[in-house]
Formats: C-alpha cells, sequence, structure tokens
C-alpha cells in the first residue's frame, strides 16, 4: 500500500508488462524547507550582482576627475556588463548542468569576489591613469561575468526545488533581485564619499556577500514534480531543436514550438533591451527638454517600484489561479506597454511630468510581471530550463546594446532645437518595441512541462495521505512505455470510454479513474494507451476509489 508520513509520498510504481507481479520501483515527490534558503542565497547575490554595473552612473562625473579619465571611459565601466553577459550567460548551461547549480553559483561568486578586489587595486594612488581605468575595467569585467549566473540560474532552480504551486513565485523572486540591486548601487555609490572610497565600499559588500552561496543546494533528495525529476538538457541541444536537428526525445520540439520560442526571444529581446536602453540613456532622454538628474532617478525609480509590487502580486496568481493562461496574457500585457513605449515619441516635451509618470508605472508594472512569465513559458515549451533562460536573457542584452548604441548615434546636434534631443532616438526606441511586440499574436505557448506534470500529480493524488479513505498505490507512467512528455492530449469523452467499457467489466462510474483512455500525439505519430491503475493487497489485485478520489490535490510540506 502506499503511505504519506511527514510529507513524503511514497508511490509504488507497477511497470507495464503482462506480469503484474513485477513489481515496484518507487517514486517520492517532496518539498523541503532547504528551498527558501537556496532562494534567500540566490537574491542576496543576485542583487549584490546588479549593484555592480550600475555603480558608477551616479558618480561618472567624481570618478572621471578624481582618476584623471573621460567621461566616455567611465561610461564603458558599466557598458561593459552588457557585452561580457552574452558570452557568459551561454556558459552558465553548459556549467550548471555538468557540474550542478551550487558548483555554478561558486564560480560566479569567485568571479565576484575577484572583481571586487581588483576593481579596489585600481584604488592606488601612485597608479597612472591609464593603468588605473584598465584595473577599473578588469575589476568590472569579472563581475560583469558573475552576473548571468544568478540570472540565468532562476528557473533551473525554482524547477528542482518548488512544485506548482511556487515556481513562478520562486523564479521572479530571483530574477526581480538584479533591478533592485542596480537601484541600490545608484542610490548607494554617491553617499560613501569619494570615488575611492566608494570603490572599497563596493568591495566589502561583494566579499560580505559570498557566504550566501553556502545556502544554495544543488538538488533535493526527491524531486518535487515529473519535471524536477529529469537530468538538466544542455544548451546544445536546444539549439539542435531550434534547428530541427534530430536529439533526444527529451529535447524534441515541434515546429509550432520552435516557432513560439523564437517569437519569446523576439518580444523578450526587445522589451527587455528597451529597459536596459532607459537604465543607461534616461537623462539623455530627459534632459535635453528640461527636466533635472532628480526627476530622471524619480522616473526610474518609479519604474523599478511598480514593476516590483506588480510582480509580487502577480507571480502567486499565476502559481494558484491563472495556471494555464501564460500565454493570454502576454498577448495582452505585450502590446499593452509596447503602446507606452511608443508614446514617449509625444510624451517626451516640456513640463508633462505627470503624464511620464504614468507611463513609467505602465510600462515598470507590465514589463516586470511579464519577465518571470516569459522565463516560465521558455522552459514550458522547450523543456530546457537552462538552455532557454540562457537565450532569452541573451537577447535582451543583445537588443539593450543595439538600442544604445544606434540611439546614442540618433542624437541631435547642438544646433537643434532643444540641443541634443533625442527624438529621433525616440521613435527609433518606439519602432523596434512596437515591431518586436506585434509577434506576440502569433504565439500559442502550450504549457506543455506543467501539463506533464499535472499528469503525474494526478496519477498520485489518491496516494497523497493516510486520511484520505480508501487511498491506495497508483501507476506511474513514468516507468511505463509512455513517458509523460507524449501525453499532450488527454480525453475524458463518451467515445472513449464507451471504448474502454468493452475491455473492462464492471459499472463505468464505480471504475478507478486511472482506466481512461489516453491519446497520445508524438511526431505525428498518435497511439492509445490504456491506463490501468491497480492496487496491492496481499498480493491479490483490488478495485479501489472511485473518480472523485483521483481529483484529490496533493500537499506536500
Amino acid at each position: 500500500m502506499s503511505s504519506a508520513v511527514d510529507g513524503l509520498v511514497t508511490v509504488p510504481s507497477v511497470n507495464h508488462t503482462e506480469d503484474v507481479q513485477d513489481v515496484l520501483d518507487i517514486v517520492e515527490y517532496r518539498l523541503y524547507k532547504k528551498r527558501f534558503s537556496g532562494l534567500l542565497g540566490l537574491i542576496i547575490l543576485g542583487i549584490v550582482t546588479g549593484m555592480q554595473w550600475s555603480w558608477f552612473g551616479p558618480i561618472a562625473t567624481n570618478t572621471a576627475d578624481e582618476f584623471g579619465i573621460s567621461l566616455n571611459q567611465v561610461n564603458w565601466l558599466g557598458n561593459i556588463t552588457f557585452c561580457i553577459f552574452i558570452p557568459a550567460s551561454f556558459l552558465v548551461p553548459v556549467i550548471s548542468s555538468r557540474y550542478g547549480i551550487r558548483r555554478c553559483s561558486e564560480m560566479g561568486g569567485l568571479m565576484l569576489l575577484i572583481s571586487a578586489w581588483v576593481r579596489y587595486a585600481g584604488t592606488i594612488r601612485s597608479l597612472s591613469p591609464q593603468s588605473a581605468f584598465v584595473l577599473l575595467f578588469f575589476g568590472q569585467l569579472f563581475s560583469a561575468i558573475s552576473q548571468p549566473v544568478f540570472q540565468v540560474l532562476a528557473p533551473m532552480f525554482s524547477e528542482r526545488w518548488f512544485d506548482l504551486r511556487g515556481r513562478t513565485t520562486a523564479t521572479m523572486a530571483v530574477v526581480i533581485a538584479n533591478p533592485i540591486g542596480s537601484a541600490l548601487g545608484q542610490l548607494l555609490s554617491p553617499l560613501m564619499g569619494t570615488p575611492r572610497q566608494s570603490i572599497l565600499v563596493l568591495g566589502i559588500i561583494s566579499t560580505a556577500a559570498l557566504p550566501a552561496i553556502l545556502l544554495i543546494f544543488d538538488s533535493p533528495p526527491s524531486p518535487p514534480t515529473y519535471s524536477g525529476s529529469k537530468p538538466p538538457l544542455s544548451l546544445i541541444s536546444l539549439c539542435r531543436a531550434m534547428l530541427g536537428v534530430s536529439v533526444s526525445k527529451e529535447a524534441r520540439m515541434s515546429r509550432r514550438e520552435r516557432a513560439d520560442f523564437a517569437i519569446m526571444m523576439l518580444a523578450f529581446g526587445g522589451l527587455a533591451g528597451a529597459i536596459n536602453a532607459l537604465s543607461v540613456l534616461s537623462a539623455q532622454w530627459f534632459g535635453p527638454v528640461g527636466y533635472s538628474d532628480t526627476t530622471c532617478g524619480f522616473l526610474g525609480a518609479t519604474l523599478l517600484l511598480s514593476g516590483i509590487i506588480a510582480a509580487v502580486v502577480s507571480a502567486p496568481l499565476f502559481d494558484r489561479v491563472f495556471t494555464h493562461i501564460m500565454g493570454a496574457t502576454l498577448k495582452v500585457l505585450v502590446p499593452v506597454v509596447s503602446l507606452a513605449w511608443l508614446s514617449l515619441i509625444w510624451a517626451v516635451t516640456p513640463n508633462n511630468t505627470a503624464a511620464l509618470f504614468v507611463l513609467m508605472v505602465i510600462i515598470g508594472g507590465c514589463s516586470v510581471t511579464m519577465l518571470p512569465l516569459a522565463l516560465e513559458l521558455g522552459v514550458e515549451v522547450t523543456r530546457n530550463a537552462n538552455g532557454s533562460s540562457a537565450v532569452l536573457w541573451c537577447f535582451g542584452n543583445l537588443f539593450g546594446i543595439v538600442l544604445i548604441l544606434v540611439e546614442g548615434a540618433l542624437r541631435a546636434p547642438s544646433t537643434a532645437d532643444p540641443p541634443y534631443n533625442m527624438h529621433d532616438a525616440l521613435i527609433f526606441h518606439g519602432c523596434v518595441v512596437m515591431v518586436c511586440g506585434s509577434f506576440i499574436f502569433f504565439l500559442r505557448a502550450k504549457q506543455v512541462r506543467r501539463k506533464m506534470d499535472e499528469v503525474m500529480i494526478e496519477d498520485i493524488a489518491p496516494s497523497s495521505g493516510a486520511d484520505i479513505p480508501g487511498s491506495r498505490p497508483v501507476k506511474h507512467f513514468s516507468r511505463t512505455g509512455v513517458p509523460p512528455l507524449e501525453m499532450v492530449e488527454i480525453t475524458d469523452s463518451p467515445k472513449y470510454e464507451a471504448r474502454v467499457s468493452e475491455d473492462l467489466p464492471g459499472d463505468r462510474q464505480k471504475r478507478p479513474s486511472e482506466q481512461r483512455l489516453t491519446e497520445i500525439i508524438h511526431g505525428g505519430e498518435r497511439e492509445e494507451h490504456e491506463k490501468c491503475g491497480r492496487a496491492y493487497s496481499g498480493g491479490d489485485i483490488q478495485r479501489q476509489q472511485t473518480n472523485e478520489i483521483r481529483r484529490h490535490s496533493i500537499e506536500v510540506s
């Protein structure tokens, strides 16, 4: 018989063979409290790595004067992050799939430690300006390598440690840590005295955050879901699947799924790149038309604060209530935020502060809400948590670099009215976002991974606790010839029930709900598989439970 003790679900699993006496595999789905410590560790490290690239923005002029370098060189201390993020983000799936989450986090922490003290070495007063800049630059380069580690790992960590009722929330908590760190960096750096003292403080903060790595564990002894039990797929397998090249069954993607992921790359890249460009160019957008640096800072803070509030409120709802409408949500929010970006063309005018703040609230609330949804939906479409996250973040930074460079070139000359205005840049910015966002209407976004997990949870639901009358062991389909990946449509139609009734005796209303026909569609091939749940007591097969019992959900604490 099955058992549930201290939140542990034990599922004796029968292989699909003619001899039902060939028993039994044990499958356990369980949640561990250590998942919260790992989540806290990733949040801390995400905040600290987010502080690195924005640290020199508010003190750019003072840094240039202190070290005798140009403002353009100071700007590259932040821009280097976008450039290094792209190749570094592709290394994260390779390392994490081969060595695990913990080892990948340790490597990211090592880069963070090196960056802190290489950067501080550049503050030695005996160095020439160019020597100091080289050390500052390499310090920022090492920190840029560490930053994608704690962003790309978010979907993989949530898949490994959280169940269906917490995955999106966990992803949200990790991914918003980086923008929070960026905001803190801009807030703290001007308060730390001289630029040399400020760099020392940043080194101390970076070093103090490293023990958070000890809170992160690779994977739990027992997985929380079916997808959490599978070994991670490689980035190469995702690339091969996107190109239609032969891959393993687990990595295989249909044409529709490949099209969906390509649409997500464009939409995510355009919207994430738009926010990255705003974070760098905000003063250049709003300053020429009469807005002060303080107002520019408040506009950026409004975008971030509204986004964080919206994400914190919405993520648990998508985990527990709106579980199957991620694609529909994106089809609503992407056009809204795209129109908001386009409207900046007419809104960036003198004495229009109220409208700008409203637009920042709309852009922030929609964009940050979509961030965990897009990352989770990427995993749903590809079943590759590492690779999909890396590709999406890479496109976001790639679009950010392109927008920053092109918009800088579109800056108006000093003879324009007003001088150095960015009106042409705002037109380019809005058009790029609108074009990328328009593809979202072609997104189907079928949540295949969630459906696989729900199939498995349904199968073990009757054995989820001793206080459920008639609890019994149930069949675990990952041990049969039909993996849950192929169970894309489960039908309960009368036609299928009638076909089952030809083979199964007894009253249909009293049969176990496992005795129904499953329609299996995979790679254009269709086959039918009868799911037979049987309970074992003293070696005899007994029929137990009715259809209602199967609908009990599992809550493992």
